[in-house]
């Protein structure tokens, strides 16, 4: 019975809320807010990304729960980034909506990393990211992303 009343009212909640079209504005500050995180990855420089994320949001990455950005940063990303000779992102796409203040992106992307020693590896990968507006400005809420090897795919032939 708890679970019936449970979600009649989440159904009910979804009814007296209608979703509201994103406006282009809107789509391009979610955008911008993506894009100038991406880009401090490609650079290695996470200087003033912090602004990007909202103090108490959270970030998943792969099956691991990271934290908020500063801690993901300081013990995760920023480590990493020193290591690397470049992360260049490939085949960028990003899909986004609203309801309101709450935007929704979906990112697909490749990127390859260059090692320190010279390795290269490649991934195929996919971030989804709640963005929250406040005064004016999207941050990012939450942050998930994962990914694996890209796909072998069979060359010409025969």
């Amino acid at each position: 019975m708890r679970r019936l009343t449970i979600t009649a009212i989440a159904s009910g909640m979804l009814v007296a809320v209608p979703a509201q079209a994103i406006e282009p504005a809107d789509y391009q500050g979610v955008a911008a807010a993506l894009a100038q995180y991406k880009s401090a990855m490609e650079k290695r420089d996470l200087t003033g990304v912090e602004a990007l994320f909202a103090p108490d949001g959270q970030i998943f990455e792969s099956g691991g729960v990271e934290g908020n950005f500063a801690h993901y940063r300081d013990h995760h990303l920023g480590p990493e980034l020193k290591e690397f000779k470049s992360f260049i992102f490939r085949n960028y796409k990003i899909s986004v909506r609203s309801e309101g203040d709450v935007a929704i992106a979906t990112e697909t992307y490749s990127f390859s990393i260059v090692l320190g020693s010279g390795e290269t590896i490649e991934r195929d990968g996919v971030a989804t990211s709640v963005l929250k507006r406040e005064n004016g400005k999207w941050q990012i809420f939450n942050l998930h992303s994962s990914s694996r090897k890209p796909k072998v795919r069979p060359t010409g032939g025969a």
